[in-house]
């Protein structure tokens, strides 16, 4: 009898430890590096602020984060990887908003854009549209009379038909009814490299792509995509000011997302984890060099501004014929 207590007994013991194994495991997340794929191409504000991220934050997690780059189809092909992925906490990917509520409806994309939920957000973009140093367009109205009177003649990179500086710059040529050509590059710095090798007349690029050309003057902002101008160039106009109030509607977050069915224990440490970054010193002050706003929140206010785009983005996409959503 005393033999078959004792079997008992250690039998609970082991069934008990199986049963709390998981709880303890996930506990103690993260026990190894964590992959965040950004599906552009290196150097851009998106790969710098990844990278800014992985810096400040392995204190808080414990564990270092490995910036993997992964370019091609507007950012789908990185954005699947991490879809595909198993949903443990260990691959996450950097991408902008406007991913979700634009580029998933210009492409036949290979999941669902439900699959991927936010973890937090780190910034906004501020977007404007630039010209080289030593164009003959001195105002935004220079280069439309030009593209008015020369049709086809400008050409225009941009990285991708789902990005906000592709529907900003899209809206401005339409209505202003010029025809022009836009070039798609893989990221942002290929767009800049474009614009000055002269192989473009022009590019939308975010301020903080394109801070250090710009006061170099080896590029110019004709016009920014913003309710009010930026403090670095307040000669510049803003879109709405010179009658393009459409192409102040899109506001671009960044931040991280992760697979929807990660355990809601582990989005709680990286959130908490990405919170102690953003408020850190050291990311405070290497973030100043970036141009861009700081903007930190959860993924609430995130997933609410990517339904509330989505419901003006669609409609145009549908318009212009560059809807391919289901």
């Amino acid at each position: 009898m005393r033999k078959r207590i004792t079997i008992l007994v250690l039998a609970l013991f082991i069934m008990g430890a199986c049963l709390v194994q998981p709880l303890s495991a996930a506990a103690v997340y993260p026990t190894k590096p964590i992959e965040v794929i950004v599906p552009f191409t290196a150097g851009g504000t998106n790969d710098l602020m990844a990278r800014l991220v992985a810096e400040v934050s392995k204190k808080y997690l414990g564990q270092p984060m490995v910036i993997i780059n992964k370019p091609g189809a507007g950012g789908t092909i990185g954005v699947a990887e991490t879809v595909k992925a198993p949903a443990d906490g260990y691959k996450l990917v950097s991408v902008p908003s406007n991913y979700f509520s634009t580029t998933v409806y210009t492409q036949k994309i290979p999941f669902e854009p439900t699959d991927l939920v936010p973890i937090a957000n780190f910034m906004a973009y501020r977007n404007g549209l630039i010209v080289k140093g030593n164009a003959p367009y001195k105002t935004l109205n220079d280069l439309l009379d030009y593209g008015k009177k020369n049709p086809g003649k400008i050409r225009w990179a941009h990285m991708n038909r789902g990005s906000a500086l592709f529907m900003q710059t899209y809206l401005v040529f339409k209505k202003a009814g010029v025809q022009a050509v836009d070039v798609p590059y893989p990221g942002l710095p290929d767009c800049l490299n474009a614009v000055l090798g002269g192989h473009v007349d022009a590019a939308p690029i975010s301020f903080g792509g394109s801070r250090e050309h710009t006061k170099a003057g080896n590029v110019r902002y004709l016009a920014v995509y913003r309710d009010q101008r930026f403090p670095e160039f307040p000669n510049v106009p803003t879109a709405k000011e010179l009658g393009f109030v459409e192409a102040t509607k899109f506001t671009t977050l960044l931040g991280f997302y992760a697979h929807k069915n990660v355990p809601e224990d582990v989005k709680k440490t990286l959130f908490e984890a990405f919170k102690k970054t953003f408020d850190d010193p050291a990311f405070k002050k290497a973030f100043d060099a970036f141009g861009e706003d700081d903007v930190f929140t959860g993924p609430e206010k995130v997933t609410a501004h990517i339904k509330e785009e989505a419901s003006f983005t669609v409609p145009l996409l549908k318009e212009w014929g560059l809807y391919q959503g289901k």
